[in-house]
């Protein structure tokens, strides 16, 4: 019988009688807790075995799994036929779900991509980190950061002349057209000039697109043979410019070959896995090598790594990372074998439309890869565990003097700070941010359109958006007391605190219970942008609601935002926080992130506003036309730089009226 003491099963024996009853047969599970919330997915060819080792004795009662399973009180399976689907399943949910005990990729936000708009008459080479894979575009990565692709695009524009990425939309390419005169970037030879007629024909500018995209795949000696022979071409043209440019790219990319170079006797297309870890943190590299030529180097941090063993982190990473990689390469170098080793080929191979063999090499060149990258894995390992350090002793400085200054019981573990925008009275919002430790909390970031408060009443606004932030957490706590369809009313989502355009989800639902968790969440500090009238008015909505136990201070800044004062209810004189203070550090970033928040939400609105009132202006495009248009685009701006085919292909749009609003733009 499973050991269920240490966890949060309300009916253990019903719980067992239902882990007895889960079949020996492929498939995913799901762990949840006391709220229903998933906290973990996995899979298993043996699912009834493997959920039942969760609940034996375990040798560190404070470890990951000890963790795990204190907070287990229900399940869930779903059998798959054979293991390949199970692990196609499995990839899936965590995708969807990020269940927090789930080894996952650091970062929340979508990696960078470098892409190329090949299905396009004079093709663009962008960065994006939205690939649609597009039939006829290609795209190039994922690479860990914007920056590294950045500089990527900007080397390969300093190589090859195509349109500067970023620098040349649509509009501006069709303006320059108009005018017949290239910008400033075809005079400094960064552009070839596509848009005048004349300048460069569209069968050598896609040639050059094509060069690019040949060197990404690690081609350079390909590259430089055909960049050579249109060198010659143009010398006996007499077209000696064009021939010179063509002789000092030649030069670069022979330069960065040689600089690229890693293995001597093997030019196959592989990537080398390197895996780091120390105290929890893993970092995992890889090493892209290309025609046996190392083209980038990239480095992913991991989360929720303690307690795994590195095959499992290896697997996790490599279901993850190849499931958005835009190319699969022939050979993977791992620096351990994998457990699941077979069904991840075959996953591979599915994706990749041939074989991917995994490989562990012990001995001679590639084990010294593995070595180089693994090596590499370390020093970013280090770097981030010291910039978690020094982040951590700046929060605790910090914390430490909020709370001594303000005569706290304890640290203010998570801190809520509150600010309203307009203009004039127009648009009014409010935002709240969430710090937790001293960090910000994006995910607990809330933004409220003020709806009952007319012109720029602060006070009221202020007053508005706390009643509304702790009615919410009032509501869930005491959900149990209300009556069941008070609930669902009371339950739905607000969606002007949503993100602009996100449907709400039906009460009830995964998305929104998850939701209503996070209001449940509350604050052990209370920070008000502004003087004593609003910190009076969020005391009193306090009281209305019984949450007046939280401590409100208000955050007074001096009139070049200087200083940050801080105002305690009651008190007959601000605190002033000393210049190089770590509370005034704290205090200060606190304040500024709702300021910006606040107002980028604001003038978020306030463009709205002013793109539907100008796409109103424009005939055949109504109510829903423009809805869905900015759906699509996001603004005004997006619209213009928008090619036709993209507007023609919105719901509700004819080729017609695409053309029309392009020209009207």
């Amino acid at each position: 019988m499973s050991d269920l003491m240490h966890t949060t099963v309300a009916d253990p024996i019903a719980l067992e009688e239902r882990l007895r009853a889960v079949p020996l047969a492929p498939g995913v599970y799901l762990w949840k807790n006391a709220q229903g919330k998933i906290i973990y997915i996995g899979k298993s060819k043996r699912l009834r075995d493997r959920m039942r080792s969760y609940f034996a004795r375990t040798d560190d009662p404070y470890g990951k799994t000890a963790r795990l399973v204190a907070q287990i009180a229900d399940f869930q399976v779903i059998v798959t036929s054979n293991e390949l689907e199970a692990l196609l399943l499995e990839m899936t949910l965590i995708k969807q779900h990020r269940p927090r005990f789930n080894v996952l990729l650091k970062d929340d936000k979508s990696y960078p991509y470098i892409k190329v708009t090949l299905h396009e008459p004079w093709p663009r080479i962008v960065a994006t980190r939205n690939p649609r894979w597009e039939e006829g575009a290609r795209y190039f990565g994922p690479y860990s950061s914007a920056g590294a692709v950045y500089r990527t695009l900007d080397q390969l524009n300093r190589l090859f002349a195509f349109r500067p990425p970023s620098r040349c939309p649509d509009d501006k390419f069709n303006r320059h057209r108009r005018l017949g005169k290239p910008c400033l970037y075809y005079d400094i030879k960064r552009c070839l000039g596509p848009c005048v007629p004349g300048l460069v024909n569209q069968n050598d500018y896609r040639a050059t697109v094509e060069s690019v995209c040949r060197f990404l795949e690690g081609k350079s000696d390909l590259v430089a043979k055909i960049l050579r022979r249109q060198m010659e071409e143009a010398a006996e043209r007499l077209d000696f410019e064009r021939a010179a440019r063509l002789r000092d790219s030649i030069r670069d990319i022979e330069l960065i070959g040689q600089r690229q170079q890693v293995l001597r006797h093997d030019d196959a297309d592989q990537d080398v896995i390197g895996l780091a870890r120390e105290e929890g943190m893993a970092v995992v590299q890889v090493l892209r090598i290309r025609a046996g030529k190392l083209i980038s180097a990239e480095s992913f941090p991991l989360q929720n790594a303690e307690g795994e063993r590195d095959e499992s982190l290896l697997a996790s990473f490599l279901t993850q990372f190849y499931d958005a990689a835009a190319e699969l390469p022939a050979t993977l170098l791992l620096p351990a074998p994998l457990d699941d080793l077979a069904i991840i080929e075959q996953w591979l191979a599915q994706k990749a439309g041939r074989k991917v063999a995994l490989h562990t090499p012990q001995r001679g060149e590639k084990r010294r890869l593995v070595e180089l990258a693994e090596q590499n894995a370390r020093q970013k390992l280090d770097e981030l565990r010291l910039q978690w350090l020094n982040s951590e002793q700046r929060a605790v400085a910090g914390l430490t003097e909020v709370r001594d200054l303000l005569g706290l019981s304890a640290l203010p573990t998570r801190i809520e700070c509150f600010d309203v925008s307009n203009t004039q009275g127009s648009h009014s919002v409010g935002a709240m941010v969430v710090f937790e430790h001293g960090e910000p909390k994006k995910s607990r970031y809330r933004k409220f359109r003020i709806k009952t408060v007319e012109g720029a009443n602060d006070v009221a606004s202020i007053q508005e958006v706390l009643r509304r932030r702790f009615r919410r957490a009032a509501m869930v706590i005491g959900e149990e007391e209300q009556p069941a369809d008070e609930r669902v009313v009371n339950g739905q989502t607000d969606a002007a605190e949503q993100e602009d355009g996100e449907k709400t989800d039906a009460p009830g639902s995964q998305s929104d219970l998850e939701r209503q968790e996070t209001w449940a969440e509350l604050p052990d500090l209370i920070l008000i942008d502004g003087g004593i009238g609003q910190v009076n008015g969020a005391l009193h909505v306090l009281r209305d609601l019984c949450f007046e136990h939280i401590p409100v201070v208000g955050v007074v800044k001096g009139p070049n935002r200087d200083r940050f004062d801080l105002l305690i209810p009651g008190a007959s004189d601000l605190i002033v926080l000393e210049r190089e203070s770590a509370a005034l550090r704290l205090i200060r970033r606190i304040d500024e992130e709702a300021d910006r928040f606040a107002k980028d939400y604001h003038r978020k609105l306030r463009s709205k506003s002013a793109t539907a009132s100008r796409l109103e202006e424009i005939p055949g495009i109504g109510p829903k036309r423009r809805q869905l248009l900015l759906k699509r685009f996001g603004s005004l701006d997006g619209i213009r730089n928008a090619t036709v085919d993209e507007i023609a292909a919105v719901p509700g749009m004819t080729r017609k009226a695409a053309e029309e609003l392009k020209s009207l733009l």
